[in-house]
């Protein structure tokens, strides 16, 4: 269960954090935590206040040669003076410098009836704590430091940790670091070590700072960790480099498990920000271990921690696990809030798993299991989007008017828009008009994405007249288009081959002050080069280049593809070399623009040297381009030629060739009277899995009925019917004009019997 910090524990954890003071040592009486964490001096009691400011005194007029030392001497250490360690602390705390105090703690260890060093080391430390608020503390501190050990005097705990803290904030770590290893191992505490790692990760020393936290979890069983351990640890595991040290999520992982044994967990927004980094980073595996293992050991567990896990589970599609974590939150009594039905309800709506999406939505509003979680619009939208998106718009409708009834939220923009949507993707055009009004009149005002969504479901139905008149209606009442708006209509006059609609638009797009980005261009640049207008294609091309765009390889493609068509060839050979310039890369769809156009134009030599370049590049050539050759090859009457590529494809290429290769060659075949090998490579192509089509069997009729094969045409009829191939009008045409006049009318009409005949797409 979620157990928040009080607020005075959090005011310890984060003064702790910051000071990484000590704790008050034995010797010192016992004052109010949040002074004991402060640098000032702790007030002492009222009866010895009067004594510490006569000391003061007495010694200042000592100094000044104003007085003798017979009476301060009398003050200090007479059988009943009540002076103690703690006094002898709070004098020099008081005293004007750190000089004056050296020559204070000379006065007592010259005067002192006892010389025992624990009482001199508390006196000392007092020093340090007056050397550290004054300027550069750093200098001063180690050369107290090296006073101590000259004199013999040993450091206490706390002036250790006052030492290596002062230097690290002085960005002087390796003189820190050669204090705390002359350090006597009895000073090694846990504080101490939690102010070396504080000044190893402010500095960026992970390496050394996993050392150090390795040596408290194993080696240094008396100096276990402690929640300020973690408070400096978990927050510095966030950055990830560390003067050309990354630390590996795997390594993360492994700290908090090591710490989590110590009973030393992150809090809930360190936790919560680790687990959405490694469900960021694919390793959602650890992040479920993560979460199990804080959850194991004890440590506190806030909703937040579990909705980063819940939004990872779900982009991964593991929704056994989404469901199981719940129970879990359940039995943890972690209340889940609207994100966590959110999480849920949104990753099952984008996997289509609507049903189910519908059922977390119920358990949301308390109908089952005893949760009761006010949903929001956004909830409701989610639900509405995902029914729109598997085809159930009527359901969204009726959610939405339920939106209205069970709870106090009302339709928004959004949730107009994804049933607009819904109906323009379904081809429910005046629906989604009807919902638009509908709209207007509840005062929801459409925006640019509701504007865009009519539009494009106008053109993808063939309304793009309606959507032409829709948008100039819009921009009357003020609502203006974007670029998208503008792509999508240019690019549906461009499909309907009204390339002048399509420039008139991108012409306006200037005068409405709406600047088009690269898709508006490389769409006019489409549909230029679609209808053979280059010269105006490189027209854009040019003003695509001023707004500072480049073209993509798709924009290149279409480029030399309209080059081709239009036969200028030395056009695209420039679009080639510039596409080099530019670093992009050719891919299949280049070469195989490149090899069709050539091998048609029979420049064979080319074509190969093209092909050789492509293979070169690690491209393999596709089953597209061996038939392009292969055509090329028998338009021109080189049948053996073809031949050869059409046995190096499965061969030296590994491309297996499909039907309209086959058809290619058996017709070519039967045309140039070569039968008997186009019935060999239809015997083949059975053997090969490669099923013939109407085109092959028409091909292999009229061959047959140039030789006049009738037992081999027979075989092939009785093979048409086994594979449930409808002939065609060529069929028909062929076979009528061969069979009655051989005498085989009976054959013809029992061939033809039951048949639906098709029309060829030949």
């Amino acid at each position: 269960m979620s157990v928040p910090l009080s607020s005075s524990k959090q005011s310890t954890v984060f003064l702790l954090h910051l000071c990484l003071l000590k704790p008050q040592t034995p010797a010192i009486p016992y004052y109010p935590l949040h002074r004991h964490l402060s640098t000032e001096p702790i007030p002492p009691p009222q009866d010895e206040d009067s004594l510490i400011n006569e000391a003061v005194q007495l010694f200042q007029a000592l100094e000044d040669g104003h007085s003798s030392s017979t009476q301060l001497h009398q003050l200090l250490f007479s059988s009943s003076s009540p002076s103690s360690p703690a006094i002898f602390r709070q004098i020099t705390l008081r005293l004007a410098s750190s000089s004056q105090a050296i020559e204070f703690f000379d006065y007592i260890r010259s005067n002192s009836p006892s010389q025992e060093l624990t009482s001199l080391s508390f006196t000392f430390q007092a020093i340090f704590e007056l050397a550290s608020r004054e300027p550069h503390p750093q200098n001063k501190l180690l050369e107290l430091y090296r006073t101590s050990k000259e004199r013999n005097i040993p450091l206490t705990v706390n002036g250790a940790r006052l030492l290596v803290r002062c230097l690290g904030r002085a960005e002087r770590v390796d003189e820190a670091l050669a204090v705390v290893d002359e350090l006597d191992p009895s000073l090694k505490d846990t504080h101490l070590y939690n102010v070396v790692l504080d000044v190893l990760c402010r500095s960026g020393r992970i390496v050394k700072a996993l050392k150090m936290l390795d040596e408290m979890l194993q080696t240094r069983a008396d100096c276990p960790p402690n929640y300020i351990t973690g408070a400096v640890v978990f927050p510095a595991l966030s950055r990830r480099e560390w003067f050309g040290r990354s630390i590996s999520d795997e390594e993360i992982v492994g700290l908090v498990s090591k710490l989590g044994a110590h009973g030393v967990f992150p809090d809930s927004f360190k936790l919560t920000q680790l687990i959405t980094k490694l469900c960021w980073n694919k390793k959602i595996g650890r992040a479920w271990d993560v979460l199990h293992d804080v959850m194991k050991a004890g440590g506190t567990l806030e909703v937040a921690s579990c909705n980063a896990l819940l939004t990872g589970l779900g982009r991964d599609g593991d929704f056994e696990r989404m469901n199981t974590l719940m129970t879990e939150m359940k039995e943890m009594d972690i209340q889940p809030t609207v994100v966590t039905f959110g999480i849920l309800i949104n990753r099952m709506c984008k996997s289509r798993r609507v049903d189910e999406a519908l059922e977390a939505f119920e358990k949301m509003k308390g109908v089952s299991d005893g949760l009761s979680v006010e949903s929001n619009v956004i909830t409701y939208n989610t639900l509405i989007d995902g029914l729109c998106k598997v085809g159930r718009q009527e359901e969204g409708l009726t959610l939405m008017d339920q939106m209205r009834s069970e709870s106090k939220c009302m339709p928004d923009t959004v949730t107009y828009n994804c049933l607009i949507d819904g109906f323009c993707k379904a081809g429910k055009i005046q629906r989604a008009q009807e919902l638009f009004d509908r709209m207007n009149k509840e005062r929801v005002f459409p925006n640019v994405i509701t504007l865009n969504t009519l539009v494009d479901g106008m053109c993808r139905h063939g309304r793009v007249n309606s959507a032409v008149q829709f948008f100039d209606e819009m921009r009357r009442a003020g609502l203006e288009g974007n670029a998208v708006t503008f792509s999508t209509l240019m690019n549906a006059f461009c499909n309907v081959d009204n390339i002048d609609k399509a420039m008139e638009l991108f012409n306006q797009m200037s005068k409405d002050g709406c600047s088009p980005d690269a898709i508006v261009y490389y769409t006019l640049i489409s549909g230029l080069s679609r209808a053979g207008r280059m010269d105006d294609a490189s027209s854009v091309i040019s003003m695509l280049k001023e707004a500072g765009f480049c073209l993509n390889i798709v924009c290149y493609n279409v480029l030399i593809g309209g080059f081709c068509r239009t036969n200028k060839l030395d056009k695209a050979y420039e679009m080639l070399k510039e596409m080099e310039q530019a670093g992009v890369k050719s891919n299949i769809v280049t070469y195989t623009t490149l090899i069709t156009y050539l091998s048609k134009t029979g420049n064979f030599a080319t074509t190969h040297g093209v092909m050789r370049k492509m293979i070169k590049q690690g491209l393999v050539p596709t089953v597209f381009i061996f038939g392009a050759l292969i055509h090329a090859y028998c338009l021109n009457g080189k049948i053996e030629e073809a031949m050869k590529i059409f046995r190096d494809m499965s061969s030296s290429s590994k491309v297996p060739p499909n039907n309209v290769i086959y058809n290619i060659l058996i017709n070519s075949l039967c045309k140039k009277n070569e039968v008997e090998l186009a019935l060999s490579l239809m015997d083949e192509m059975k053997v090969k899995g490669v099923r013939p089509d109407v085109i092959t069997y028409n091909a292999m009729f009229k061959g047959l009925r140039e030789k006049n094969f009738l037992e081999k045409a027979f075989d092939l009829m009785d093979r048409m019917v086994e594979q449930a191939c409808n002939p065609d009008y060529i069929t028909l045409e062929v076979l009528t004009e061969w069979l009655p006049a051989v005498g085989e009318t009976g054959k013809l009409k029992k061939f033809i019997q039951g048949y639906e005949i098709s029309v060829s797409a030949a």
